[in-house]
């Protein structure tokens, strides 16, 4: 049976283009005005405190997350539509608001971390109530969770074994069109709110401002990613030598920086693969464009993990179930690698970065988590919380796989992963130029 009014619920998908949640729900309305009702909820959970007295999600990244709804309203906007805005719990506003607008279906992302398929399993109970579906699409990897060569019970539990086994095995699919129109929507003034909460309205307190010297200066959205990509990929043409300068710690170009854009779904991994082999047919095929796609892999699979294992990324003995670490709950020990005053310049250089902008490098954020779990021994899950705050490029999964990877206790057939951090310093930044950026009354830093 055709559905005549769809809700579409946007989660970490804010884009219009490859979003399966809005083509299918395009293709299953009728077309006409209020037929596709595009909703985006603020879940206040998220802003909210946590346990160690930081929010949840902290300003830089809240910041860029109402940058990025902005930018879908305005993108809707320009297609014809108008996205129906909601701060409150989602399985609670979305279920009111569907029957208020009597509609047939809720179209969203399927998403795999227990807090999210919590919401879900809510919204699904309140809706059936009024037996209205709700449809989830699987938006947010390179490949579909349904292309595997395995069920994802069958997930490898090493990453190469995985890649392997995928790039022999799978096919990316194709792009979803980017719309060229939307229905209209002509709802009842009393439903609206077109305003964006503020930084003040979620608890935040006044806007940040990044610093200066940040390697992340761009803002959140769709037009911004996609405009970054054309900079990063044509303009420039600095993918030829990513694979060169990814591990680099100044300045916008030494990475893509492309993995804020994809946390939030404003960039679909897919578009970059498809840019990927445009540049490597029309420029050059290298190492590097082969290795902007092998980091979307491994975006793909702690997706992967995450689904296969549940909850027990979140846990402190991991995947693994057998935490060997000894780790403590030393708060004046995290609140110094909190703060950059751990006195080992590099470390400190890196956190004080992060909470100047809610970015840090690949490079740096290997070293600072191996530093607070090994040579600080402070309690693994405090750091993964810290990051979920401050990092504008959070993911759950990546985030918990990356820190589990670390702490030993995760995805990483090699135990006893330790990161020398003088050593690594005097690799990644030789001049001692980032430690100086960053912490200039250090002139001589310690490592030379």
């Amino acid at each position: 049976m055709k559905e005549k009014r769809i809700l579409v619920w946007f989660r970490n998908d804010l884009r219009t283009h490859d979003n399966e949640v809005l083509s299918r729900a395009l293709q299953a309305a009728d077309g006409l005005p209020n037929s596709l009702i595009p909703v985006y909820c603020f879940d206040t959970r998220q802003f909210a405190p946590t346990s160690l007295g930081f929010p949840k999600t902290g300003i830089f990244r809240t910041q860029f997350l109402l940058q990025a709804v902005a930018d879908l309203q305005q993108r809707l906007q320009a297609l014809g539509s108008r996205l129906v805005l909601r701060v409150g719990l989602p399985e609670h506003e979305i279920s009111l608001l569907a029957r208020q607008c009597q509609v047939d279906a809720v179209y969203t992302m399927q998403e795999v971390t227990p807090e999210e398929l919590a919401v879900e399993a809510s919204l699904e109970a309140k809706l059936w109530e009024h037996k209205i579906a709700l449809n989830r699409f699987w938006t947010s990897t390179l490949y579909h969770l349904e292309d595997l060569p395995y069920p994802v019970c069958n997930l490898p539990d090493i990453f190469t074994t995985f890649r392997k086994s995928v790039e022999r095995q799978t096919k990316v699919r194709p792009l979803w069109p980017m719309p060229n129109a939307l229905p209209s929507v002509q709802l009842p003034q009393e439903l609206y709110q077109d305003a964006l909460p503020t930084t003040e309205d979620l608890g935040l307190g006044a806007a940040a401002i990044p610093d200066e010297r940040t390697a992340m200066p761009y803002a959140g959205g769709e037009t911004a990613a996609l405009e970054r990509v054309r900079e990063y990929f044509w303009q420039k043409n600095l993918l030829s030598q990513y694979k060169e300068t990814r591990n680099g710690l100044i300045g916008t170009d030494y990475s893509s920086k492309f993995s804020a854009w994809l946390a939030l779904g404003c960039l679909s991994p897919r578009y970059v693969y498809e840019e990927v082999h445009k540049y490597e047919y029309q420029i050059i095929q290298n190492d590097s464009t082969y290795w902007l796609v092998f980091e979307l892999l491994w975006r793909d699979y702690f997706r992967f993990v995450a689904k296969k294992y549940g909850n027990r990324i979140f846990l402190p003995e991991g995947i693994r179930g057998d935490n060997a670490l000894k780790m403590q709950k030393a708060r004046k020990r995290f609140d110094k690698w909190v703060e950059g005053r751990c006195k080992e310049p590099f470390v400190d250089a890196n956190m004080r970065e992060l909470a100047l902008t809610g970015f840090m490098s690949n490079r740096g954020r290997q070293n600072v988590a191996s530093y607070l779990v090994k040579d600080l021994q402070v309690y693994w899950i405090w750091g993964a919380m810290y990051f979920e705050s401050m990092l504008i490029d959070y993911d759950p999964c990546s985030n918990w796989g990356n820190w589990c990877y670390v702490a030993g206790v995760g995805n990483d057939p090699r135990e006893n992963r330790y990161f020398n951090i003088p050593s690594q310093a005097k690799r990644y930044d030789p001049k001692g130029e980032y430690v100086r950026l960053w912490m200039p009354e250090i002139q001589h830093p310690a490592y030379h």
